[in-house]
């Protein structure tokens, strides 16, 4: 009989992803929400239900001791703007570059950062 993965609403909505770790040989499962945990196995499947599985339990302890759960990335709300710090001179040659293209620094800022 196929093992079917345990589903939960609360749990599901998490970034969840599975990379191989050179150091241990092994895949480790990984949730954005919670960096602090992590789960090795020798599958990456296996690695993905260790790391869900992990996060239920942190979810249900959390609760239980009435603490505040992550928001999912996936669910949050996004404006589409932040503020970025960056050098005067940075600035200056990206305000040159958006003027020699004909855009504005914003649209010019937004291309780079999407490439």
């Amino acid at each position: 009989m196929k093992h079917t993965p345990r589903t939960n609403p609360k749990t599901d909505r998490f970034t969840y992803r599975v990379t191989w770790s050179a150091e241990d040989n092994e895949y480790i499962g990984l949730c954005v929400e919670f960096p602090s945990l992590s789960w090795l196995a020798r599958t990456p499947e296996d690695a993905l239900a260790g790391i869900r599985r992990i996060v239920r339990g942190a979810v249900r302890d959390m609760e239980d001791a009435g603490e505040l759960v992550p928001t999912p990335l996936s669910v949050k709300h996004y404006s589409g703007q932040f503020r970025v710090r960056i050098p005067p001179e940075v600035h200056r040659s990206l305000a040159v570059q958006a003027a020699e293209q004909g855009v504005s620094l914003n649209r010019l800022a937004s291309a780079k950062l999407s490439s």
